[in-house]
Order: C-alpha cells, then structure tokens, then sequence
C-alpha cells in the first residue's frame, strides 16, 4: 500500500485520471454524492441516538453523570477519523489516497483497485470494528467503561458511510465478482 494524502476533495474528475475504467462493468445502484452524504448523516444520527440510549440506560447512572462525558467522546471519536481512514488504506494492496471534502462532513480514502467482495466487506468493516464495536462491546462487558464505550458509540454511528457500501456489496455483487471504483461510483465484473 501506497498512501498519498490527496487534499480536499473538489470533483469526480479528480479520481478518474487516477484509476482504469474495466470494460463491461457494471455500475452499483447507489445514490449520487448529496443524496449518499444525506443518508450516511441521518443514519449516523439516528444510529448515535439509539446506541447512547442503550449506553444511558445499561450504565445506570445519572444524566449528571452520564451528559458530561458527551463532549470528550465526540472529540476522541472525531481524533480517530484519521486512523479509521488509514485502517481503511491499510487494506489496499495498490496506491490509496486520503481526501476530505468539509462541506459534506466527509473524510475518505479512495483506492482503485479491484478486490474480492470479501476483501472489500473486511476493507470496510474493519475501522468500525476496531473503533466502534469492540469499545461498545466492552462497555457491554463492564458498564464502569462508560467513556470507552461512548466513544465506541460515536465510532459505530460515524461508520454509516461504510455500512452502505458493505449492504450494496453484499446485494449487488454475485459470487466470484470483483469490485473497484471509479470516479465516485463502485462497479463490479466477473
């Protein structure tokens, strides 16, 4: 892997000089990039919401005690969007580059290799798994882990992103298909 910081994200443009197009490809259903930045915030939302109830609630404590650590967790979680990225990067054989595009709340790699469904699910899933899942998983284990698990709770939200991709892998791609991007779209061959 060759990771090259690519700066702030402007048009699709950019990534197309940077990868080959594979003839007969076939383009994933996916909404373009408002409308995927407009999900992946909704659900990122919705997901913290419901996994801070559980923390709320699991924890058993006071909101007194509970609304203070809100704010350190937020913070440590944005810190880890740098490492979750590269826990992305990491999984690329090839050249990757780290874009950041503030106007939609977004900071992320962009590879154009092909990769196996599989590799492309562990690719994805794998920062959300580290930041997110095992932070909320030992808070689940011992409820005195409320800050360790709050941050996983941001983590996991923060990952939606992630979890489209996966679910339109998983629904689109047949067995034995490889994946790639191209531009801003994911496209899949056999």
């Amino acid at each position: 892997m060759k990771l090259h910081y690519g700066g702030r994200f402007n048009t699709e443009d950019d990534f197309k000089s940077k990868g080959k197009h594979h003839e007969g490809a076939i383009a994933f259903r996916e909404p373009g990039q408002a409308v995927f930045a407009a999900i992946a915030n909704g659900g990122c939302i919705v997901t913290l919401i419901l996994l801070c109830l559980i923390l709320y609630f699991m924890a058993g404590r006071s909101i007194r005690e509970f609304a203070p650590l809100l704010f350190p967790a937020s913070i440590l979680s944005v810190i880890m969007l740098i490492p979750h990225e590269f826990l992305h990067a990491v999984c690329f054989k090839e050249e990757v580059y780290l874009y950041y595009d503030p106007s939609k709340f977004m900071l992320f790699v962009h590879g154009t290799e092909s990769m196996s469904k599989q590799r492309f699910v562990f690719m994805s899933m794998l920062p959300n798994i580290v930041f997110g899942i095992i932070p909320f998983a030992l808070f689940l284990v011992n409820h005195n882990l409320l800050l360790v698990g709050m941050v996983g709770a941001f983590c996991i939200s923060m990952g939606f992103g992630d979890y489209i991709n996966v679910f339109h892998a998983l629904t689109q791609m047949p067995k034995g298909a490889k994946t790639y991007l191209y531009g801003f779209h994911s496209y899949w061959y056999k």
